[in-house]
């Protein structure tokens, strides 16, 4: 868990007007800080040493490893898979090849390319120091040197301890530190070697001469001036310097350097000493010694390493957790039990120099290096402190209480009303171009004063409701009106200039220039009146939140915005383009609890310049920016890929990646080490070859896919730290994704393959059912033309043979009339028979079912036609239901009924024809006679020359029925078709259900539906 702590970092306590020798402000050390205690769970272990590796990381080894952390998550960090991992390391030590080195008890490790190589020999030697000298040699301390020298160099192949070292059993050296002119210091229990080649110094202080066990010499550290610090543990010499060769405690009339138990030394980048205690962390800087411990919030006071990261943060490890401490752009004035700094609502920079502060039961002066309270009861003539303001005169208007006070030579002067009635709460105070004073009073009522001397002359109320007002350089007053809105004032006239806001909104401060435009700090963002227009900046042109409490420009021109949820920056080139375009975005620079801010919010002039430039914001603390001194974090955080986790496998640090088929879901792991604000890390990320855009995954440290389809992709994450600035380069990792057996391209091709022959072949088969439809239809225009041909040459073409021989033979004998009339009455009579057989051709031609589905009456139509050849009687009979049959199947049933109907009346000298129809599971027709017959070879294969029985059985066979004809002399004809009900029915699904039906319901299929007698 992390935990944020704030120091208390100045402690005065400050008597009535009394003046500090310097000003507190230059005293406050700029840090924020934040600790990782043991009981926090962050780590487990009591930590012994840290340090920030060259690719980025912080290393923190423990008394149970090493434990890595990327700003947000502390990590067990093993070495590597069949690697023997270290325990207990003491002492991390980076070097310009990139490599870690790693001591311990009987541990001396090298981790290179993430490879780890051991050095340590086989019996519990301990190595205490590594350090790299100006030619890149790799050197080592060894504690107990049973042979050789305690001093070794570290090779590729191993250690070589043959340097020239005197009284090396003496010494016992612990620690080791490169100079910059190549030389080597060995710090031991006993003394101090300086070491180069060929060349050696003993410094040994007459303390450590009887040291018997008990570390001496604990650090060591060089400032940029070359002065070696040693610092002491266990004795009375704690932190001591070299100089010109000899021993020098560090003490000054306030700090006493020998007094110290010193357990790490370190000098960071600006060349400030800190020193780790048993009592806490010591920072000095030139002869100005700042402290933390236990009470400012430090985790322990025991300081066991300090180490500085690339970005400037300084880390500490205590024996209870890890700090660090990170420069921040706001100094925090804080003044302990004492109500001369508390609740600061107010804030005024006078020409003199001076900043006053203004709050409850106080009002503080920041001058020449010192600080002047008042304080109620004693020189304030009252409570709350409101507005603030100076004269031309130099003289300070302070709004208190209900009332109005003026600050002269000393004293506090009242204000007064001609009545003698209270004033009321003063809101805003300024003095117009003719250097009359005016204050906005929030009463009751809400007016508009005029003051000359210290008396008022006169106000104005409705509709003047004025909650701040300032001078207009050009001529009158600008107000801050409680609507919201802002309004110009001058000699009793005033206009109102609206803006869009929501209900309840109000004026918090104004700023007014030269031209006479004016700026507002609002509860829904920055307003103006600027070149004659209104203005409005919302969260929409990009301000973090919309209520801006205070605003003040510094001396480049730049903007500063105190806003409730940060301390803002626009810059004068974004502030001129909102002038010339309202609608336009502008990038903002914020500030936040991350940075040491404290939300900004009042009633009053919270924000104050200095002659120095600097911006003081009164909000309940006194806080105190320094616009030019501000640094921007340049550096882009290394970016890397931590892991990958494919349907619940961990794939930790992969360059690249197979994954299995079918992978479904996956979460990439991903860090950017910026450790300024690690919360404020943002990213972004796209997979190649399935985003198209880049991914705004904000401070979320995880991508998510779950439907990758098989193929190669490219993971590619950048991240930019606190202030914005982007590692354009990033993090990548190639990922494939195997396809499954039928995700293969040699499957997608058989596919394809399989899929074309399939369309081939179906096209195929279509060409051939067109074929065969068209040879159906020819055939039948065949067959039909057969049948004609037949029934012509049966019927027609006889008669009229039969026709022409009677008339030849009359004409034979043009001399017989009787035989001529007989000639002409048997023409006559075999021309009416021609005709009527023609027009039965005819009528077999034009008749047929298409037009309906019943045959039934199809049939009656034929019997109907029966007796204009023979006086035949005959009937139909119909079993089951009509069902709906394929008209082509049913055309055929038809004609071959037909042609037996038509047989029976023409041939078979019959008395009666029976017919029946029956629907069921097939189609059933029966035609029967009672005439002469046939004999069976003729109801067989027909008569020769006729064609009527072939052509039944014909068609008969084309729709896949069978037909029999049943005949023999004097016995009559029984003509029997049988039709499949798949080859005729349309729906043969449901015929069991509808003689499941029939049944239920007491009408069974096979009793007639009707009778026609003809």
């Amino acid at each position: 868990m992390l935990r944020r702590l704030s120091f208390v970092l100045l402690l005065v306590w400050l008597q009535p007007t009394s003046a500090l020798a310097l000003d507190p402000t230059k005293r406050i050390a700029q840090y924020t800080h934040t600790a990782w205690r043991i009981q926090d769970g962050a780590i487990n272990s009591t930590p012994l040493a840290i340090v920030q590796t060259p690719d980025g990381y912080i290393w923190i080894g423990t008394a149970d490893g090493v434990l890595q952390f990327d700003g947000v998550r502390f990590v067990q960090w093993p070495p590597g898979v069949g690697q023997r991992p270290w325990s207990s390391p003491g002492r991390f030590t980076t070097t310009r090849d990139g490599s870690v080195w790693i001591t311990g008890l009987g541990t001396l490790s090298r981790w290179k390319n993430r490879t780890l190589t051991n050095y340590a020999s086989a019996s519990a030697t301990e190595y205490y120091s590594v350090a790299e000298d100006r030619e890149g040699r790799i050197w080592a301390t060894r504690y107990f040197a049973p042979d050789g020298s305690p001093l070794c160099q570290v090779l590729e192949t191993g250690l070589r301890c043959d340097a020239p070292v005197n009284a090396a059993a003496s010494l016992r050296p612990r620690l080791l530190l490169a100079d910059r002119d190549g030389s080597l210091w060995v710090g031991g229990d006993t003394g101090l070697l300086h070491w180069s080649q060929g060349t050696q110094a003993a410094y040994g202080p007459v303390e450590l001469a009887a040291n018997s066990g008990i570390p001496g010499i604990r650090a060591l550290a060089t400032s940029p001036n070359g002065t070696l610090w040693v610092g002491f543990s266990g004795s009375a010499l704690g932190l001591q310097r070299i100089v010109d060769g000899r021993w020098q405690s560090f003490d000054t009339p306030t700090f006493h350097g020998h007094s110290l138990d010193v357990l790490s030394l370190y000098v960071d980048r600006d060349g400030a000493l800190w020193v780790g205690t048993s009592r806490g962390l010591y920072r000095i800087r030139d002869d100005v010694v700042d402290h933390f411990d236990r009470t400012t919030g430090l985790s322990d006071d025991a300081v066991i390493d300090v180490t500085q990261d690339r970005e400037g943060s300084l880390w500490v490890v205590t024996s209870r957790g890890v700090d660090r401490f990170a420069d921040t752009p706001v100094t925090s004035v804080s003044v302990a039990d004492s109500p001369c700094v508390g609740g600061a609502g107010s804030a005024l920079a006078s020409r003199d120099g001076s900043i006053w502060v203004g709050g409850y039961g106080m009002l503080t002066r920041f001058h020449d290096g010192g600080v002047t309270c008042f304080r109620t009861g004693r020189q304030l003539p009252g409570s709350q402190v409101t507005s603030l303001f100076e004269d031309h005169a130099g003289r300070l208007w302070v709004g208190l209480d209900q009332g109005l006070w003026v600050y002269e030579r000393g004293r506090f002067q009242p204000v007064t009303r001609p009545d003698r009635r209270p004033i009321g709460l003063v809101t805003g105070i300024t003095e117009d171009a003719d250097q009359r004073m005016w204050i906005a009073v929030f009463g009751p009522p809400q007016v508009l004063m005029r003051i000359d001397g210290l008396v008022v002359k006169e106000d104005f109320g409705d509709p003047v409701t004025p909650r701040r007002v300032a001078a207009d350089p050009s001529g009158g007053l600008w107000l801050g009106l409680f609507n919201g809105d802002l309004a110009h004032f001058r000699d009793g006239h005033t206009t109102v200039h609206r803006f869009e806001h929501p209900q309840g909104a109000l004026v918090l401060q104004l700023l007014s220039f030269p031209d006479g435009s004016i700026l507002a700090a609002t509860t829904y963002g920055l307003i103006g009146w600027l070149n004659g227009k209104a203005l409005t900046l919302t969260r929409k042109n990009g301000l973090p939140c919309e209520q801006v409490s205070a605003m003040a420009f510094d001396r480049r021109g730049d903007l500063w915005l105190g806003m409730s949820c940060a301390l803002g920056v626009l810059t004068k080139a974004d502030f001129q383009a909102w002038k010339q375009n309202p609608d336009v975005a502008v990038a903002i620079r914020t500030f936040d609890g991350l940075d040491g801010i404290q939300p900004i919010g009042g009633s009053f002039d919270l924000v104050a310049r200095s002659p120095d430039g600097r911006l003081w914001f009164a909000s309940g603390a006194i806080q105190v920016v320094d616009p030019e001194g501000v640094g921007r974090n340049t550096l882009p955080p290394p970016v890397y890929i931590e892991q990958v986790i494919a349907d619940g496998t961990a794939h930790p640090s992969p360059a690249h990646l197979r994954l299995p088929p079918l992978t479904r879901n996956l979460e990439i792991d991903y860090v950017g080490l910026s450790f300024v604000a690690p919360q404020k890390v943002r990213f972004r990320y796209r997979l190649e070859g399935r985003d198209d855009a880049w991914q705004e995954p904000g401070t979320r440290r995880q991508a998510f896919y779950n439907d990758l389809r098989p193929g190669t992709y490219r993971f590619h994450v950048i991240a930019s730290n606190n202030d914005g600035v982007w590692n354009e380069e990033g993090a990548a990792l190639e990922i494939v994704v195997a396809p499954a057996w039928y995700q293969t391209r040699i499957f997608l091709a058989l596919s394809v393959l399989a899929g074309a022959m399939t369309l081939w072949a179906a096209y195929r088969l279509r060409l051939h059912q067109v074929a065969r439809a068209l040879n159906a239809r020819f055939d039948a225009r065949l067959v039909e033309r057969t049948r004609m041909a037949r029934d012509l040459h049966d019927t027609l073409l006889q008669t009229l043979q039969g026709t022409k021989m009677v008339a030849d033979t009359a004409l034979d004998r043009p001399g017989d009339a009787p035989a001529l009339v007989r000639a002409l009455k048997q023409v006559s009579t075999w021309i009416g028979q021609a005709s009527e057989e023609g027009r039965s051709a005819v009528n077999a031609l034009r008749t047929s079912t298409t037009e309906g589905n019943d045959l039934a009456a199809a049939f009656r139509r034929a019997i109907e036609d029966g007796p204009r050849r023979s006086a035949i009687s005959a009937s139909i009979a119909v079993t089951g239901n009509a069902r709906e049959m394929h008209p082509v199947v049913r055309d055929e049933v038809y004609r071959i009924g037909y042609e037996a109907i038509r047989n029976a009346y023409t041939h078979s000298d019959a008395n009666h024809l029976e017919i029946a129809l029956g629907y069921g599971r097939d189609l059933t027709l029966r035609v029967a006679d009672d005439g002469i017959g046939m004999d069976p070879p003729t109801a067989e294969h027909g008569r020769n020359g006729h064609f009527g029985l072939p052509g039944m059985r014909e068609r008969a066979s084309r729709i896949g029925a069978a037909l029999s004809v049943s005949s023999a002399p004097g016995e009559g004809t029984v003509v029997v078709l049988s039709v499949p009900g798949r080859a005729i029915f349309q729906n043969t699904s449901s015929h069991f259900a509808g003689r499941l039906w029939s049944r239920l319901s007491g009408t069974d299929e096979t009793l007639p539906r009707h009778e026609h007698r003809g």
